[in-house]
């Protein structure tokens, strides 16, 4: 059986500020909609399912973000994942200069969580707090600048 990663799926509180933050790091819309019905209740097991989504894409055509925000039933407030609770866990993106993405992420409000760590000078790497408290690892790989 052939198996591929299609994408990963996010629940959001805002997605348009969770677009811009994504964008911004370079990422690219490949399309939005609305959806709702019948389909939707089946597929993702909720009655009333009712959600505004967009599709994502890295630059390199590789990774696929699917970003909802729920219309109904209404999205439910957790609190943050930590980095050591079991469960989905964090989305990662390898960026040619660490330095200008915390920028970017900055001006959106999101910090690392601790500071930038460098991995046996292969790596220099950070988490950072995304919108709606998602995990979001950013890796520079060192010797590529």
């Amino acid at each position: 059986m052939a198996i591929k990663l299609e994408n990963v799926g996010i629940a959001v509180r805002d997605l348009e500020a969770t677009i811009a933050f994504f964008t911004d790091l370079g990422l690219t819309v490949l399309g939005r909609d609305t959806v709702s019905g019948e389909w939707t209740d089946t597929a993702v097991g909720l009655d009333g399912n009712h959600a505004k989504i967009a599709m994502l894409q890295t630059p390199d055509g590789q990774g696929r973000l699917e970003l909802f925000e729920y219309i109904h039933p209404e999205a439910i407030e957790t609190e943050p994942t930590l980095p050591n609770e079991i469960g989905m866990h964090r989305v990662a993106f390898s960026v040619d200069d660490i330095d200008a993405a915390l920028e970017i992420a900055a001006r959106h409000g999101c910090h690392p969580l601790r500071g930038v760590a460098n991995y046996q000078d292969v790596y220099k790497l950070t988490y950072v707090r995304g919108p709606s408290g998602i995990l979001v690892m950013l890796a520079e790989e060192l010797g590529k600048r």
